[in-house]
């Protein structure tokens, strides 16, 4: 039951072969065992999850059943999910309980899938180690001396150990891909747009993007139908007509042309990274592929683009946390000035305020043409080169990480050192286009390896079609560490 694909699950729900009264309470039962190891979750509320579940079992049981009713979904605990905690691993909003729905959790609701939690993350969705959130770090189960990954890290943690069939993630500069290759799992950030921003709390606007993880490729399928679609409360939204990722799953590769970029084959990744790749695009070929070198000559500037651009927009995104209307406030104080003081103070953690601090000055008088402009511009180029790219190939594949999941507490006190981490994966966060991770393999001590898919805006079909195709003839994304 723990190792099934969704739509394995939705086969047995439709034949009641089990209810989704029973399957729910399964993996709470699960989350109860294994969680105080992992800290994968932040909020369990078996009430609202049982509710959902009875809800569901009266949709089969009336043939008014979609694919993802009746199955539990975790929550990354960056979308609002009214009556439940929603805390975006901050103290800031450790007491916020919220009012709404976020647009994304709409749309589980309507397909009849059950909330299974609030999952863990790092601090409003700054870091790429999951060690930054205030409700604790995250363990990766496949070995819990290591980080998961992050920011999704808790969201990657709960698929990989079996807590959840799947979860959703967010994507700023990797952090649905990052954690789901150090986890061993498969994650997708779509095209910017196609999932609605409402209710998801804003880290960096014109970079975060809600994304669904879980096992396999076909399951990211079925839940990019759900998640994906236009919102009028989302100004970024974009209006297109509906598409069934799972269309194109069973197409043959032959003809595929798969670029591999000279900058990501140079020097930071690791041998048995390497290894892993090389030994993917052999069975790539042998699907009747056919691999050719192209150049992306700005991609190596992504991480000094990115890490201008999103402090930027967080310190303007988050000036809204101050003690006033909702969240934190800090308990003594003397006057106005003195609260918000105190309050942001007290409710940010270390990295939070290291990357308000950072917007703020590249935002500040006599630094923004120096910084915040001139790193707009190299973001166009970075577009261009990518765009250059896929005239000579139809998809972009390489490393989503340097090196297997580090130990925890290694990179905490090396900030640059946390940041190259997403070196591979934000490029695609800046130019909007969608990427993906899938598993190929395990590196030393056991801890898994992931192949970075990207293509041109739109296709995450095609991306899907290939990473399916890969998963019919290996079984890496079939491996549980429990």
């Amino acid at each position: 039951m723990f190792n099934a694909s969704l739509k394995q699950l939705a086969v047995q729900l439709a034949e009641k072969k089990i209810s989704s009264t029973e399957l729910t309470t399964e993996f709470l039962r699960r989350i109860k065992q294994f969680n105080p190891e992992y800290n994968a979750f932040i909020t369990v509320n078996e009430e609202i999850s049982l509710a959902q579940a009875k809800a569901a079992d009266k949709m089969i049981a009336v043939g008014q059943a979609g694919p993802l009713t009746g199955i539990p979904i975790a929550q990354k605990d960056i979308f609002c999910a009214k009556g439940w905690l929603t805390t975006c691993g901050s103290k800031m909003l450790s007491n916020f309980v919220s009012p709404y729905d976020a647009g994304v959790i709409e749309r589980f609701n309507q397909a009849g899938a059950i909330n299974i939690g609030k999952t863990n993350m790092d601090e409003f969705a700054m870091g790429s180690s999951n060690e930054t959130s205030y409700f604790g770090i995250v363990k990766n189960p496949w070995d819990v001396a290591a980080v998961p990954g992050g920011s999704s890290g808790g969201a990657a943690c709960a698929v990989a150990a079996r807590l959840t069939p799947a979860a959703t993630g967010t994507d700023t500069g990797g952090s649905i891909r990052q954690p789901a290759a150090l986890c061993g799992i498969s994650g997708i950030k779509p095209t910017y747009g196609l999932v609605s921003r409402y209710g998801m709390i804003a880290f960096a606007s014109s970079l975060d993007q809600g994304g669904p993880m879980a096992k396999s490729a076909e399951d990211l399928a079925l839940l990019l139908n759900v998640m994906t679609g236009f919102d009028l409360r989302d100004s970024t939204s974009l209006q297109r007509d509906a598409e069934d990722y799972a269309q194109d799953l069973q197409k043959p590769l032959a003809g595929l042309r798969i670029g591999l970029p000279k900058e990501y084959f140079a020097e930071g990744m690791s041998q048995e990274v390497a290894r892993a790749i090389e030994q993917a695009l052999v069975e790539c070929r042998k699907l009747g592929a056919q691999t050719i070198e192209v150049s992306l000559p700005n991609a190596p500037l992504s991480i000094p683009v990115y890490y201008v651009l999103a402090p930027a927009e967080a310190s303007s995104n988050l000036s809204r946390f101050d003690g006033v209307r909702y969240g934190y406030r800090a308990p003594a104080y003397s006057d106005l000035a003195d609260m918000y003081r105190k309050t942001r103070t007290q409710g940010f953690g270390a990295e939070v305020k290291r990357r308000i601090l950072i917007g703020t000055y590249v935002l500040s008088h006599g630094y923004y043409d120096a910084y915040y402009i001139k790193a707009q511009k190299l973001r166009r180029l970075i577009a261009q080169d990518f765009a250059e790219a896929y005239e000579r190939c139809d998809i972009i594949m390489g490393p989503t990480t340097p090196t297997v999941a580090f130990n925890l507490g290694e990179k905490s006190g090396d900030p640059i050192q946390m940041y190259l981490s997403d070196i591979y994966t934000s490029a695609a966060n800046l130019t909007g286009m969608p990427a993906m991770s899938i598993p190929i393999g395990f590196g030393d001590k056991n801890r898994p390896i992931g192949l970075h898919i990207m293509g041109n805006y739109f296709k995450e079909a095609q991306m899907l079609n290939i990473a399916h195709q890969y998963q019919l003839v290996t079984d890496w994304h079939l491996k549980s560490p429990v």
